[in-house]
C-alpha cells in the first residue's frame, strides 16, 4: 500500500472551517481529494432553483429538479468529484477535522518546552480565553526560530493524530 501524504492530510484536518473545501482520502491511492463546497452549492442553487436551509451532505432532496439548468463546466466537474466521492464510500473517507482540545494540548505542551522565560511566560498567556489560537501564532511571529520549532513539533503530533486515525480507518475497512 502506498504511504499516504502526512502534510496533505494535515492541511485538510487543520481546516477546520470546512467553508470552501470538504476533504476526502482516497484509500486505494492514499491521496487526499478536495471537494469544492463552493461549486456543490452552485450546482445545488441552479438544479433546484436555491439550496434548502437543511442541506446536509448526502441528504437526497424530494423537490422538483431544474432539468432546463445550466451549470458552468468548472462546478460540474467539481460535481462530477463529488459525487465519485460520495457514491464510493469504500474507496473514500471523510478527513476530520482536527480536535480543537488536542490542538491546544499541544500548544500548551510545546509552551512549557520553551526555553526563554520570557517567550514561555507570552506563550501560555496567549492560551487563556476565547482567540486564544490566533495570539498563540501571533506571538510565534516574534520568534523566528521557535516558529521553526513549533512547526517541527505541530508535525510530530499531527503525524501521532493521523497514524491513530488511519489504523482506526484501515481497521473498520478491514
Amino acid at each position: 500500500m502506498k504511504s499516504p501524504n502526512y502534510d496533505a492530510i494535515q492541511k485538510a484536518m487543520e481546516d477546520i472551517r470546512r467553508d470552501r473545501y470538504d476533504y476526502y482520502l482516497d484509500l486505494y491511492l492514499m491521496e487526499v481529494v478536495t471537494v469544492h463546497v463552493e461549486a456543490m452549492e452552485e450546482a445545488l442553487r441552479r438544479l433546484y432553483h436555491t439550496v434548502p436551509e437543511e442541506y446536509e451532505s448526502g441528504v437526497v432532496f424530494d423537490s422538483e429538479i431544474n432539468t432546463d439548468a445550466e451549470i458552468p463546466e468548472v462546478v460540474e466537474e467539481a460535481l462530477e468529484q463529488a459525487i465519485e466521492v460520495i457514491t464510493n464510500p469504500d474507496r473514500y473517507v471523510r478527513i476530520p477535522e482536527r480536535s480543537s482540545s488536542e490542538a491546544f494540548l499541544v500548544m500548551r505542551e510545546f509552551a512549557l518546552s520553551v526555553r526563554d522565560p520570557q517567550l514561555k511566560r507570552l506563550l501560555l498567556e496567549s492560551l487563556n480565553g476565547a482567540g486564544a489560537f490566533r495570539r498563540f501564532k501571533d506571538v510565534l511571529l516574534k520568534d523566528k526560530r521557535e516558529r521553526k520549532r513549533w512547526h517541527a513539533f505541530n508535525a510530530k503530533a499531527m503525524k501521532r493524530v493521523i497514524d491513530g486515525w488511519l489504523q482506526e480507518v484501515l481497521s473498520f475497512r478491514a
